[in-house]
């Protein structure tokens, strides 16, 4: 990002954000490794470290166990989050048991579907199953619908649930057993829309999903929007545009967008997405001018045709981990699922919520689900305390009876009074020749 840019980008935040940004840092780095596939322990060619598959055993419990069930999108319009995500507590709790477990306690995972929003007995389903296993902790899910349509059940149970990816403002201080490591979209939404007002678009379309999540982050974008001075000529709050969850033709609303004649549209779906850009780019639309948010900002390079979306720019919530923990990350994917990662987002939020988790059980010293809500924020630093950036390192510090802040790979602050992150990164991405995204910049926001 060149410098002209970065400071009109602070000057603009300094005039409209709700809530406070600073531009960190730019470009990326990731890579990959090379190995074959095993089952249970491995050692991953370029890393040169065993990993651990460690699944919990039919009859295991947080009785007898660190037990991390997880309700993570195996299946529909979020499956390419699910890889990532399942790698985050794979390898966390690879990393758990290789540094002695939970007070001497095995981890281990249990990983159902969530499903997605279109077809909630699935995710339903899950959370029973899981209940059943009686769990430390579960994580998930990715989607903000899914996870409403669950907590109330996790929470009835006395279930600690920690989501990596739910965004929703209306999840925020939700259920005392409901966290998450992902920021609410206050915070994703002031960015984007910072991001489009720098770009000097006045006059913005929306194409949102009628979804907790698309409504409520198009809220958020165009609150930021307006007090920047700009308008939104279509798809805004009131206006009643919005289309419903798996809706798979778009020619009426690309059609009504278009004729408000907007400098800049933005897309608010899941997979919606891949129907929606072939129609944007059918009538005439300049693809560059289009903005995504971490629903749908993904590698499209195997959906459209090259140069698709070449320019087009979009945000993911959440740091981008250092190459060191992308290739432990892939490592463990590739050993225990057969595949190395393709995209990241939010396995440093998976990995970070189950690393959470087990630090409360240490310092309440027990595995059931209740330790872990009473101690889930203090370990974030909510109490203050030490800064410790891995497992071993804070769990030494716990049984020298220290206050500590764990401060892993996601980046967030301490957990607030409403569960949330205090503060998190949101990453600025533009797609390439390719119709792939790469990061070009991030901003560190804080809840106001």
């Amino acid at each position: 990002m060149n410098r002209s840019k970065t400071a009109t980008w602070t000057k603009l935040m300094a005039g409209t954000a709700v809530l406070g940004l600073a531009l960190t840092a730019c470009g990326s780095d990731s890579s990959e490794p090379d190995s074959s596939n095993t089952d249970g322990t491995a050692t991953t060619g370029s890393t040169s470290e065993t990993f651990t598959n460690d699944k919990c055993k039919a009859a295991q419990t947080s009785a007898d166990a660190f037990k991390v069930g997880g309700i993570l999108p195996l299946t529909g319009n979020l499956a390419f989050l699910g890889p990532p995500e399942v790698a985050g507590v794979g390898l966390a709790v690879s990393d758990i048991n290789a540094a002695g477990g939970v007070d001497g306690t095995k981890a281990c995972h249990d990983i159902q579907d969530s499903g997605d929003s279109t077809d909630m007995s699935v995710s339903t389903s899950s959370a029973g199953t899981l209940v059943a296993g009686k769990p430390s902790v579960v994580v998930g899910a990715a989607s903000s619908s899914v996870s409403l349509n669950v907590v109330d059940t996790f929470a009835d149970n006395k279930i600690v649930e920690v989501s990596p990816a739910n965004t929703a403002v209306d999840l925020s201080g939700y259920s005392p057993y409901y966290f998450r490591t992902a920021p609410p979209d206050g915070i994703q939404g002031n960015a984007l829309g910072t991001l489009i007002s720098t770009d000097g678009w006045k006059k913005v379309a929306f194409l949102v999903f009628n979804d907790t999540y698309g409504t409520g982050l198009r809220n958020a974008v165009q609150d930021t929007i307006e007090a920047a001075g700009g308008q939104v000529v279509y798809g805004g709050k009131g206006d009643g545009d919005e289309f419903p969850a798996g809706q798979t033709t778009f020619s009426a609303e690309v059609g009504g967008a278009l004729a408000a004649k907007p400098d800049a549209i933005v897309v608010l779906a899941f997979d919606e997405t891949k129907q929606i850009v072939p129609e944007l780019a059918s009538q005439g639309w300049d693809m560059s001018k289009t903005y995504f948010s971490d629903g749908n900002t993904a590698d499209y390079s195997k959906s459209f045709e090259k140069g698709t979306l070449e320019g087009a720019q979009g945000t993911i919530p959440g740091a981008d981990p250092d190459a060191s923990f992308k290739e432990r990350l892939s490592g463990w994917h590739e050993e225990a699922e057969g595949s190395a990662l393709t995209d990241y987002a939010y396995g440093a939020e998976s990995y970070d919520a189950v690393i959470l988790a087990a630090l409360a059980a240490v310092k309440g010293g027990s595995t059931d689900s209740q330790t872990v809500q009473e101690n889930f924020a203090a370990v974030s630093g909510a109490t203050g305390g030490e800064e410790c950036n891995t497992y071993a390192d804070c769990v030494a510090l716990l049984e020298d009876g220290k206050e500590i802040q764990y401060a892993g790979p996601s980046g967030i602050g301490p957990i607030d009074e409403e569960n949330d992150p205090s503060s998190a990164f949101v990453g600025i991405y533009t797609f390439n020749a390719d119709n792939k995204n790469e990061l070009t910049s991030s901003v560190e926001g804080a809840k106001g």
